[in-house]
């Protein structure tokens, strides 16, 4: 098979480059305690999308630096007992999408709804008061401040706080929750999961969002993370903080948030992706102490991978 990384051996004990903070431990804990004390305010507004047996809602609620996050929510007319629920989280740059793509869950059974991202495509409130860079890319936005100011810990708080009001509904069954997505949506269904220890099934496809030095390092830093290279270049052209940046980048790198994940993982990967490297998905895999399962592409890129749309719904259909 092509080698666009290491070899497939390499990768399965692969566990990561990008350094961890000392107190990356203390600072999403108090982080997420932070998101505890605000009162989400959250209202479902009935969508002027409807269909026969699903019922369609804008939802808004409050979440970290009191920004106004919209998600699309559906769950079935008829609710008999508790419903299964699920989280579903778009790729870079995008939004939740349109109202179909989230029909065929609720039509199983499933309470299902779909984040925009802040400051992305969607509706959702981008308020983080930052200095420096914001022109291409939400990865290094804030790095130029505190850690508290990266944009991707508050867009990941905001997934936390979405899995704990769909929890408190009183339709949702609170041991079946889950989360999933691509790239993007791939990295936040990992930061969900990490943030919100009663998520219990997740299906991460090609995650985004993790090992920032390894994909550096490979000199594959384009497109998706070409942003961590133009920063080098506008403002560290001789790497003298090289090691400070990468330290800053380790609060919001997946991979060490997956050592938090306890719940069911099905993850794929791409042995020819480009985009999000297999080594940078390894070294989440690798690090989830969770029963997990990992479906791997060997021609695959970042591209649609056949049947995993198909697997990732009978993952969360094996709830029963």
């Amino acid at each position: 098979m092509a080698i666009v990384d290491m070899p497939l051996d390499k990768l399965r004990d692969y566990r990561g480059t990008n350094p961890k903070p000392d107190d990356f431990d203390e600072f999403w804990n108090e982080s997420v305690a932070q998101i505890r004390t605000i009162d989400p305010a959250f209202e479902l507004i009935r969508a002027d999308f409807q269909t026969p047996g699903i019922e369609c809602f804008d939802m808004f609620y409050s979440s970290a630096k009191g920004a106004r996050i919209h998600a699309k929510l559906c769950k079935p007319k008829k609710i008999s007992g508790k419903l299964p629920a699920l989280l579903k989280f778009h790729g870079y740059s995008g939004s939740a999408g349109d109202w179909a793509d989230l029909l065929g869950y609720a039509g199983c059974g499933f309470i299902i709804a779909a984040m925009d991202c802040r400051g992305q495509g969607g509706l959702s409130q981008d308020v983080n008061p930052v200095d420096g860079y914001t022109y291409d890319g939400h990865i290094i936005r804030g790095l130029q401040n505190s850690p508290e100011n990266l944009l991707f810990r508050d867009i990941y708080l905001d997934t936390a706080m979405l899995a704990k009001i769909v929890l408190d509904m009183p339709e949702t069954d609170s041991e079946r929750l889950g989360a999933f997505g691509g790239s993007q949506g791939g990295g936040l269904t990992l930061a969900c999961a990490a943030l919100e220890p009663r998520v219990s099934r997740i299906a991460p496809i090609f995650p985004f969002l993790c090992d920032y030095q390894r994909v550096w390092s490979l000199d594959l830093e384009t497109k998706a993370y070409d942003e961590i290279k133009q920063y080098f270049r506008r403002f560290d052209p001789l790497h003298k903080k090289e090691t400070e940046v990468f330290t800053k980048l380790g609060y919001i790198d997946c991979y060490h948030l997956s050592e938090k994940i306890k719940a069911k993982t099905l993850m794929f990967v791409g042995l020819r992706d480009t985009i999000c490297p297999p080594s940078s998905i390894f070294a989440a895999y690798n690090n989830i102490k969770a029963d997990k399962k990992l479906e791997i592409f060997p021609d695959f890129g970042h591209e649609n991978l056949p049947t995993a749309a198909d697997m990732t719904f009978q993952h969360f259909l094996q709830w029963g």
